[in-house]
């Protein structure tokens, strides 16, 4: 029987976002039911909100989320009822072309459930990221619950579920960081940061943090950064070269997504380094680059798309090391909130008062 629960809605480009009765539909074969216990304040929340993906209002957002399976459909066996789970946003197939050469991780045929939450009136409704967590109850494909350890705090669980995952694996799938490297990280967000935890848990010798807040930064210096250059007040190809021999660093992450600090990473490098980016760019963004100076650096240029993640290899893994101690997702959770309050964690966000906001329900 279908439920009626409250969630987040943008109902339009701008427009403030406020809480709704949305209808939650039994799941049906390959889909689940999930109760949300905590869901974390990104930035790609406030993208759908302001347009920045796509028009299809309206949004139901919210998608960095852990909670606990209520229901499944026909045929799912990989999760049950009473199961703690992260949510995540890329459901491999299993049978496209990466799936079948064993890189799931790559998947071109990811899926979200079949059937749409509505609003009361029978409105469809878009879930972010096919998610659409900041609500009671939400309705997934089976695919995208990971099923984890039910004894870490879902505030923190959850954030795996994006932006803590993609800086990770920015630093430790995408740039294949490895004890000694030398990395830096330009734009120390909640992803950046993610990427200097990640560098140091690759066992990378030198950690630089570059960043246009000292806020930041000191969070950053907190997180496992050995180095910090404030962008504002040194030229930060000049500072990575400096800290690194006159060479650049191994591996540089760019965590903004802007032409101008893309170009900073892809001269800040070593010869036959890496550059990682894994800050969305908006799509009138163009880049420019010398050929030569492609070919001449040599190395190799990636894009990292949600970590290159495999949520069933990497989220148990990675909370086991929270629990053990080894990796502290509570220093991402700056605060705790309501459903009511996601407007005023957008503010928060936009100011940069925040690593991550987390509403708990």
């Amino acid at each position: 029987m279908a439920q009626q629960v409250r969630g987040v809605v943008a109902r339009g480009k701008g427009a403030a976002v406020g809480i709704e009765t949305i209808v939650v539909p039994d799941p049906g074969p390959g889909e689940a039911v999930v109760a949300v216990q905590a869901c974390g304040v990104c930035h790609t929340d406030l993208h759908y909100r302001e347009g920045g993906i796509g028009e299809d209002f309206p949004y139901l957002l919210g998608h960095e989320a852990a909670g606990v399976v209520e229901s499944v459909g026909e045929g799912v066996t990989e999760v049950g009822p009473g199961d703690f789970v992260v949510l995540n946003w890329r459901a491999v197939c299993g049978d496209c072309r990466a799936c079948r050469r064993g890189r799931p991780w790559y998947c071109f045929a990811t899926h979200n459930a079949a059937q749409k939450m509505t609003l009361l009136d029978g409105t469809e409704l878009s879930p972010a990221l096919g998610i659409g967590a900041f609500a009671d109850k939400t309705l997934v494909a089976a695919g995208q619950c990971t099923k984890v350890d039910p004894a870490a705090s879902p505030a923190a669980a959850g954030l795996l579920g994006c932006g803590v995952m993609a800086g990770l694996g920015a630093a430790i799938n995408t740039g294949n960081v490895g004890r000694g490297d030398s990395v830096a990280v330009i734009g120390c967000g909640g992803v950046g940061n993610a990427a200097v935890v990640g560098a140091r848990l690759a066992g990378a010798a030198r950690i630089i943090a570059v960043d246009v807040d000292d806020r930041k930064l000191a969070t950053a210096r907190k997180l496992g950064a050995t180095h910090t250059v404030n962008s504002r007040g040194s030229e930060p190809v000049e500072a990575i070269r400096e800290l690194t021999g006159g060479f650049g660093a191994d591996v540089v992450i760019e965590a903004v997504g802007r032409p101008e600090t893309y170009q900073q990473a892809f001269y800040a490098r070593d010869l036959a380094g890496t550059v990682v980016l894994v800050g969305v760019p908006t799509p009138e963004m163009k880049l420019e680059l010398p050929l030569l100076d492609v070919f001449g650096r040599g190395g190799a240029l990636k894009s990292s798309w949600y970590g290159d993640c495999l949520p069933s290899r990497d989220f148990p893994m990675l909370i086991d090391l929270y629990l053990q101690g080894r990796l502290d997702l509570d220093a991402f959770v700056t605060e705790t909130i309501e459903l009511a309050d996601v407007e005023q964690a957008f503010a928060r966000m936009r100011d940069g008062d925040v690593l991550r906001s987390v509403v708990v329900l």
